[in-house]
């Protein structure tokens, strides 16, 4: 019985995705059709004289922002379109918040709030509760955030809502439960050299940030084992309180009576009494130049990040930089036509500046090259960067830069729910609501001069931190021939401690 109820949701919900995509074939079929005698008269044309009117000015979609007694921040989006309805809540936490002694705090956390079960219903019967419904509810926190959500149909709204809320508010943290999650993150780190791309990234960040760095360290045997239970119920009741939260629902719902669900479900919710969760922590000013290279003696290529520290996204900059990585990295980029193309020297190959909200990221750039090709690839890289240091840009790359970036900003906005997170995610940052515009009139505005400046100001050559994972026997020229001081990088996983 059980099992033909479910069958019946998925059916339904099923029913209303495959009559929304029929109809989009067939509307589609009837626009070639009736197109096709114009096409035809007008002849065949080569794809540069193709001329396309201007896309549509993008726009907010109609949402209401308010903040509950509590202080718990709500937003809601309306939209008819399927009977569908998702939530997605923000809490003020993260990893980089967590003890150093106890590196993997926020992560178990984040999966046991959710995995844990709720005082009023235990996992299992949750988990079957939720299936019954063709719905989920999921929890988790990372580096600068922690998030809950949910998605049900429309017709299943107040019961998964309340089941949503009472993860939330009331996790049980079963201890059967917790233990399996840990030992989930302990085959992680047994497991965590096996891919030598995850090496590169990791050790270039501990590089880059500093190994104790809240923003580069790595969960150990050591840390995950200083965890209690107690200190995963501490960390939730400091991060998952209703002044952190901001919760955002888009869907097939009534806006008053979804207001009105919000207020019986999380209007009275008040976190308990307990320490206050420590400031965001300050990136330290370092600056580790030099070659770095980590010895894997089964591969037959090498995996290369080279780079130093970025900026914040707020940078006044940032738009200029965005046009600068649209000239070096992508498809069309130079990194791409010479290194990969040209040159022959590269399987993969980007290089970009990567801001952070609230903290700076990185300029980094990098891929994977045969062995025997990896001086010749670290050359040409550097040399590429420093052509955009040194000379300015022609107009076509920076029309291409340009336009590549503004005709893919429909795609910021392609549904109410990515709309609604951004919206969010901003707020979450102390960012204007509108900075995307902003960001996009300043791309607009950007010009050759602009990108050369940025590149000169923000990409310092002599300051790059290179890392190499690789097999030295058949790097030939070897790595010396970029620099004679090359330091060994120990990646050797700590033994499990009792």
């Amino acid at each position: 019985m059980k099992l033909q109820k479910k069958q019946e949701r998925w059916l339904r919900s099923s029913r209303f995705a495959l009559q929304r995509w029929v109809g989009l074939v067939l509307g589609a079929m009837l626009l070639v059709i009736l197109s096709a005698p114009a096409v035809v008269a007008a002849g065949a044309r080569h794809y540069d004289e193709l001329e396309f009117p201007p896309l549509r000015e993008v726009q907010l979609p109609d949402y209401e922002r308010y903040q509950l007694d509590n202080g718990l921040v709500v937003y809601l989006v309306e939209n008819h379109e399927l009977p569908l309805v998702q939530g997605n809540a923000f809490f003020r936490t993260g990893a980089r918040l967590e003890p150093a002694d106890q590196v993997g705090l926020a992560d178990l956390t984040g999966t046991a709030i959710r995995t844990g079960g709720t005082t009023n219903h235990p996992s299992n019967e949750l988990n079957e509760l939720l299936e019954q419904r063709a719905a989920s509810v999921e929890t988790s926190i990372g580096g600068s955030l922690g998030s809950a959500s949910f998605n049900a149909l429309s017709e299943d709204l107040t019961t998964v809502f309340d089941w949503f809320a009472d993860v939330v508010q009331r996790p049980a943290f079963e201890e059967a439960r917790l233990a399996l999650a840990q030992n989930q993150m302990r085959g992680g780190i047994a497991r965590r050299n096996d891919d030598p791309n995850s090496i590169a990234s990791r050790e270039f960040y501990k590089l880059v940030y500093g190994e104790s760095s809240p923003y580069a360290r790595t969960v150990e045997y050591a840390t995950l084992s200083n965890i209690t239970r107690e200190d995963v119920i501490r960390f939730y009741q400091q991060s998952f309180r209703p002044e952190r939260m901001m919760l955002g629902i888009v869907g097939d719902f009534n806006r008053e009576e979804m207001k009105a669900l919000i207020a019986e479900k999380f209007g009275s919710w008040q976190g308990v009494e307990v320490a206050e969760l420590p400031e965001i922590p300050e990136v330290r000013d370092r600056n580790p130049q030099g070659l770095f290279f980590v010895e894997q003696p089964q591969l037959t290529q090498s995996y290369i990040q080279l780079g130093h520290l970025g900026g914040r996204v707020d940078d006044p900059d940032y738009p200029a930089l965005s046009v600068l990585n649209g000239v070096l990295n992508g498809f069309g980029g130079r990194l791409f036509n010479e290194v990969r193309s040209r040159q022959g020297l590269a399987y993969s190959v980007y290089g970009f500046w990567s801001p952070n909200f609230d903290y700076p990221g990185v300029f980094i750039a990098g891929g994977q090259t045969r062995s025997e090709a990896t001086v010749p690839f670290i050359q040409y890289v550097l040399g590429e960067v420093n052509n955009l240091r040194n000379a300015p840009i022609s107009s076509e790359e920076l029309d291409y830069a340009k336009n590549s970036i503004l005709n893919s900003f429909v795609f910021n906005f392609q549904s109410p729910g990515q709309t609604l997170s951004r919206l969010m995610r901003y707020e979450y940052y102390d960012y204007p609501a509108d900075y995307i515009f902003q960001y996009q009139r300043q791309v607009q505005n950007t010009t050759i001069e602009d990108v050369q400046r940025v590149a000169q100001t923000y990409l310092t050559p002599d300051q790059l931190t290179t890392l190499v994972v690789g097999n030295s026997r058949d790097i030939t020229p070897p790595l010396s021939r970029l620099d004679s001081n090359i330091t060994t990088v120990d990646i050797t996983i700590p033994n499990p401690q009792s």
